[in-house]
């Protein structure tokens, strides 16, 4: 009897894992893992529907890969057995070396290492654990396959990455604005010079899926609240290393010992509750700024946040410093935790990485940018960038 499991998706509905070693990867510690990671950090403060996890964000883009993979085959794309289960692992495990709190905490708690390192040191590792079943997946990961479309599916301009996170994140937001025509941006994959383009059919749904990603980028990833709440938060993590503050394992040495040589299994065994649980320890600790930082995040008491087009003018930044000196009765230095400023910016469309390549009905391809009287114009390649303060109210 052939091997099949369903799992129920709230966005896709039924998501089918007819692979036993497929099944075997979802059911490694290592990605149950990601139930305890949140996909969105933070932005449950301000859209409290957004507690959907790594776990979720990784089985969606598993099943746009598997219908990706179907409609390239359809169109006659040699793809084997093989390397369509290589390329669903490697794309269940492209975000397993996710730390607690997703992107808000990286660079933070483990400050030299890029979550894709370690997502290639995990996957590395499950390919010892699997007696090298994952060397094929671990080549497509790495982009050294020579089929460069099946990378480009993984990570890309118009990889099914970013099409399950904006359906996904605007599903458990609710902000509309992100809603993608992920079917018919599938419907419309395709394989020229062995390179992933889209059929001209699908510019205006490439367009949408461009735009979309601006939108949810201002208003839900970059929403002030949420980079407010998230700036509080590394703050929490550094000010707990300064003060070498003292909570539990697996945590603990990361905070005590913040250059020690971490272990991919200290590093495994960690997760948001680890974090989640020392910052409801901490409200209680004997320094007023961490303290502050934790009760300001369990109860969502927030510094106060302005976006400005132009740099925070320092005479502002001062009479904020001068204010939380006088209010908490603390010094400059110590002022410094809780006003502060800095940069935020996106681009809808970057030139600098890979491009969307469109394949007319004459065998002509031209960028999304080039396309006649086209949305994705010089002006929207360029970055917008804000400038925000935060301050204590």
């Amino acid at each position: 009897m052939p091997f099949r499991k369903i799992i129920n998706d709230p966005v896709y509905g039924f998501i089918t894992i007819d692979d036993e070693l497929i099944y075997q990867v979802i059911a490694h510690p290592y990605f149950q893992r990601l139930r305890r990671i949140s996909q969105m950090a933070m932005a449950n403060l301000v859209y409290p529907g957004a507690v959907h996890s790594r776990l979720h964000h990784a089985l969606g883009a598993y099943h746009l890969m598997g219908i990706a993979l179907q409609e390239l085959k359809n169109k006659c794309t040699q793809i084997s057995a093989e390397e369509e289960q290589a390329a669903k692992i490697a794309i269940l495990l492209h975000d397993i070396g996710h730390g607690p709190f997703s992107h808000a905490l990286e660079h933070v708690l483990i400050e030299s290492i890029h979550h894709e390192d370690l997502s290639l040191m995990i996957i590395k590792e499950l390919n010892k654990q699997f007696s090298g079943k994952l060397n094929l997946a671990l080549e497509i990961f790495t982009d050294r396959y020579h089929k460069k479309f099946l990378y480009q599916l993984i990570s890309g301009q118009l990889d099914v990455d970013r099409m399950d996170y904006l359906n996904r994140d605007s599903f458990f937001t609710g902000v509309n604005e992100g809603v993608i025509g992920y079917d018919r941006i599938l419907k419309m994959l395709t394989v020229h010079n062995g390179e992933l383009m889209v059929e001209e059919k699908s510019i205006y749904s490439i367009e949408k899926f461009l735009v979309a990603r601006r939108l949810m980028y201002w208003q839900v990833y970059l929403h002030k609240t949420v980079l407010c709440a998230e700036q509080m938060l590394q703050r929490i993590i550094k000010r707990a290393k300064y003060l070498k503050a003292a909570t539990q394992q697996p945590l603990h040495n990361f905070i005590t010992q913040p250059l020690h040589s971490v272990t991919l299994e200290e590093f495994c065994n960690l997760d948001d509750y680890d974090v989640l649980a020392a910052i409801k320890g901490w409200r209680h600790h004997e320094d007023k700024i961490l303290s502050g930082l934790c009760n300001g995040i369990i109860n969502r008491q927030l510094l106060k946040v302005q976006y400005f087009a132009n740099p925070v003018d320092e005479k502002m930044v001062q009479e904020k410093l001068a204010a939380a000196c006088i209010k908490f009765n603390i010094n400059t230095e110590d002022a410094g935790w809780l006003v502060f400023t800095g940069e935020v910016s996106s681009s809808t469309y970057n030139l600098e990485e890979e491009h969307i390549h469109i394949l007319f009905k004459d065998g002509t391809v031209k960028d999304i940018s080039e396309v006649d009287n086209a949305l994705i114009n010089q002006n929207l390649m360029g970055k917008v960038k804000k400038y925000y303060i935060c301050y204590t109210r």
